[in-house]
């Protein structure tokens, strides 16, 4: 249930002692559920996978369900929608570490749907385990039983013998009635281009289907289970887990939380789950603008996958014609750029992560996600009364150690209302607290988790839900250079902050942007007032200097090469921008 305890490589374990895969004759298999380039570079589960196990105990053979979830916050609508699949979680908690932020959230997520919640200590086989001590946290926050925790070692196999046992034991099977009329919950897919859409739901061979959503009608061509990877069967039984292809072409027809049923039968839809809510916002334009086309398919098709991303059309004067997409936060956002350049191989730009703000008129709300789009308040035309920025019910879980430093970041980032309680009364200078408060979304968007994890050295996590709009004084702050806008570049900003971040973009503007044959004003500004200003002086140069009239040949090359670069150059008023300058600027250049 939490990022870094080892919920794959128990995944793994599992998937051995089934037989689902072979144990490898060298060592064990590692992540093998982690199926994305991203993930195995990352180490980090991105994307829910499942897998179907069938296991031989005390004489009977049962199936089993594995779904393998992120842990990490920005994907927790991943594990929200995994657990509408299923009857019981195991919660997984380092014997080392001790519980996290998004434990707890995930953990009251299962509780919700009325899951069976299986504790399981892992890492008891290294030597700064604390198992007492973690079962103990395990207690007094989620009111487990100490006996009821299982120890383990998901690395070396100790213990999972127990879980598996657990699984069979405590978890109850799904019901359902096989004479009863047929109601499937879609509840992931996937794209293929020979077969379209596939999705993951349990249903009967043959038959042909509708939607409750778009009432559209398929005939299945092909079903079965993953085990782990697809293995086609007659039929799936109420209750299991599977996908089918039913010749369905268009990803926006696939809707995760979908009820699909018999054509001719009318039933309920199923109790889905929420919708995810956008919380972070980004532009990703093309570095060719001729590639939109291409890039588009791709954003779809990738959509399918993460149906957690909103996206429409937005047109950019510096950068041309793009998409705006909406992500559950930077992460997020920064693992959907890389999974486009790796698997899609994309070249892209994103602009400047930014979240949505509530402008209140007198007669209307408006949602706003684009800089470019917000309004200048000091305008005497703009008739808004005032603008609301999001904000978070924050916690973070630390060593008591840091208490003074996690309060000191949580004030500069504008934090409220906070406290803080200890999960163990233990009283050693490594007892853990958990501290809450209330802080905007916008303060978490930039670089709030890096300078969490070094002031906490690494031991801190964080998770934060969302608690609605409150009022603020933003503003929309625009870079121009030559006196020129660049759109691309527009940022909103908490008016306390606006000279800290005009000076900071534009001597990061003055570093990346090559000089011209002029001089070049950089500027920054909120309405009409220059908050911040750099020069860049002018440079004369000639690409053909030094070539005498014999070397006609290399002039000629010197000046195709020119013309060439020129391609690669993005003209915003009279200055030249090259794409490693958007690059830079924004922190979203490839590796």
């Amino acid at each position: 249930m939490c990022k870094d305890h080892g919920k794959s490589t128990l995944a793994d374990r599992l998937l051995e002692l089934t037989g689902t895969i072979d144990k490898k004759q060298k060592g064990s298999n590692q992540q093998v559920l982690d199926k994305l380039k991203v993930e195995r570079e990352r180490g980090i589960t991105v994307k829910a996978q499942t897998a179907s196990m069938i296991h031989k105990f005390s004489g009977h053979q049962y199936l089993l369900n594995l779904i393998d979830t992120p842990g990490h916050v920005d994907f927790a609508w991943e594990v929200s929608r995994s657990l509408a699949a299923c009857q019981g979680a195991l919660l997984l908690v380092d014997a080392t570490q001790g519980i996290e932020a998004q434990s707890i959230s995930v953990f009251h997520i299962a509780q919700e749907r009325g899951l069976k919640i299986i504790p399981v200590l892992n890492k008891i086989d290294l030597p700064a385990a604390q198992p007492e001590i973690i079962t103990a946290q395990m207690q007094s926050t989620f009111g487990i039983d100490p006996v009821d925790c299982i120890a383990i070692s998901a690395k070396t196999g100790e213990g999972v013998e127990n879980v598996l046992q657990a699984i069979i034991d405590r978890i109850p099977p799904p019901s359902g009635d096989a004479s009863a009329p047929l109601k499937a919950l879609l509840f992931d897919s996937s794209y293929d281009r020979y077969r379209g859409v596939i999705s993951l739901v349990n249903i009967q061979g043959g038959d042909k289907i509708a939607s409750c959503h778009t009432r559209k009608k398929y005939e299945v061509v092909d079903l079965g289970i993953m085990h782990p990877e697809e293995s086609p069967t007659a039929s799936l039984q109420p209750g299991q887990v599977g996908f089918i292809a039913c010749n369905m072409k268009e990803s926006s027809e696939a809707h995760v939380g979908d009820t699909l049923h018999r054509v001719g039968e009318t039933v309920e839809p199923m109790p889905g789950f929420k919708l995810a809510k956008a919380m972070v916002y980004a532009g990703i334009y093309p570095i060719d603008s001729n590639d939109f086309p291409k890039l588009e398919e791709s954003i779809k098709r990738l959509t399918l996958t993460d149906r957690s991303v909103e996206v429409t059309r937005e047109s950019s004067t510096a950068l041309g014609q793009g998409c705006r997409l909406g992500f559950l936060g930077t992460l997020h956002m920064d693992v959907f750029r890389q999974r486009l350049e790796d698997e899609y191989d994309a070249n892209i730009i994103i602009t400047a992560p930014t979240v949505p703000y509530k402008i209140v008129y007198k007669d209307k709300t408006v949602i706003v996600s684009n800089p470019t789009d917000f309004p200048d308040m000091a305008d005497s035309s703009v008739r808004a009364k005032e603008v609301q920025e999001p904000i978070v019910n924050a916690s973070m879980i630390a060593p008591q150690s840091y208490l003074s430093d996690m309060l000191e970041l949580c004030y500069s980032h504008r934090a409220e209302n906070l406290d803080w309680k200890y999960l163990d009364t233990s009283g050693t200078p490594d007892s853990r607290i958990m501290l809450t408060c209330t802080m905007p979304l916008t303060e978490i968007v930039t670089d709030f988790f890096d300078k969490l994890k070094s002031r906490s050295s690494g031991f801190a996590s964080f998770d934060y839900e969302d608690a609605g709009y409150q009022p603020s004084n933003m503003v929309k702050m625009m870079f121009l250079l030559n006196n020129k806008p660049v759109d691309a570049l527009a940022l909103i900003v908490h008016r306390s902050a606006e000279q800290d971040v005009g000076r900071a973009w534009v001597k990061k503007l003055h570093k990346v942007i090559p000089r011209q044959l002029f001089e070049v004003p950089i500027q920054a500004a909120v309405g009409r007032r220059i908050v911040a200003r750099e020069t860049l002086s002018a440079l004369r140069a000639d690409v053909t200097a030094g070539l005498y009239g014999g070397h006609y040949e290399r002039k000629l090359k010197h000046l195709k090469n020119q013309k060439e670069s020129k391609k690669k150059m993005k003209r915003v008023g009279s200055v030249e921008l090259p794409q490693e300058a958007f690059f830079d600027i924004l922190g979203t250049k490839s590796s």
